[in-house]
């Protein structure tokens, strides 16, 4: 284990309780190389996610409440500012991604590789929500890396990893999913270029819970747009 090296898995919930229970406990029972805090945020929801997140016990985790629904993206800002780890990487309580590979993601920031990882997906036909959703994600995609002649492959993965101090100075203001867009925009605006890793992914359907829609992908161009429009800021470090 590195003892320098803190990590904080970020799970924004919202009415998750089918899956959330199990999704903690993969969280917590992953052999990590690192030192880890999970950061639950409990977006207002309104089924049985609090009374869940009440019976769970262990020292490494944290919990708090939204008081309203206020989106993916606030729920993740909120469970920033607690985060005490040295990185950060996001994690929905929703099952789709596979907590298990969250190490992979860490192993090129312990050897000096880079800052910033995402996970990318690899859509097949037992694993996609749908044609639609799969093109929506690589027209999203491409327009990234048009935009900031860049050349990634998932800007939508919610398996994003980075040093918190970073995820912060990102400011990330958009409350829902935009978020995705928002931190891959300023991140690519700064220069950083995301180390990529191949993981796994298993799309809900909507009768599961699927809440991603057509407008969480015109939101996505429009950010883009914004933000390469303001031009390019002031570079961290390259990575990648």
């Amino acid at each position: 284990m590195f003892a320098n090296v803190k990590l904080s898995v970020l799970m924004p919930v919202f009415n998750e309780q089918a899956t959330l229970a199990a999704a903690v406990k993969r969280v917590l029972d992953v052999d990590y190389p690192s030192e880890v805090e999970l950061v639950v945020v409990d977006d207002g929801s309104t089924d049985g996610t609090r009374a869940i997140l009440a019976s769970l016990d262990d020292p490494r985790l944290v919990i708090a409440h939204q008081p309203v629904n206020q989106g993916k993206g606030a729920a993740i800002r909120a469970a920033s500012r607690l985060a005490t780890g040295d990185y950060l990487v996001i994690c929905d309580a929703d099952l789709e991604y596979a907590p298990e590979e969250i190490p992979a993601l860490l192993e090129p920031v312990l050897a000096g590789e880079t800052e910033v990882v995402y996970g990318s997906r690899t859509f097949s036909s037992n694993t996609a929500f749908s044609f639609w959703y799969v093109m929506g994600n690589k027209a999203v995609t491409l327009a990234a890396n048009v935009l900031f002649d860049s050349y990634i492959s998932d800007l939508e993965t919610c398996f994003k990893l980075m040093p918190v101090s970073l995820y912060r100075e990102l400011d990330v203001s958009s409350a829902g999913f935009g978020m995705e867009a928002e931190v891959t925009a300023k991140l690519l605006a700064r220069g950083i270029r995301p180390f990529e890793v191949p993981i796994s992914y298993r799309a809900r359907t909507r009768a599961e819970g699927k809440k991603l829609t057509w407008k969480d992908g015109v939101e996505a161009l429009w950010i883009l747009g914004s933000i390469r429009a303001r031009g390019r800021t002031h570079s961290r470090t390259r990575t990648g």
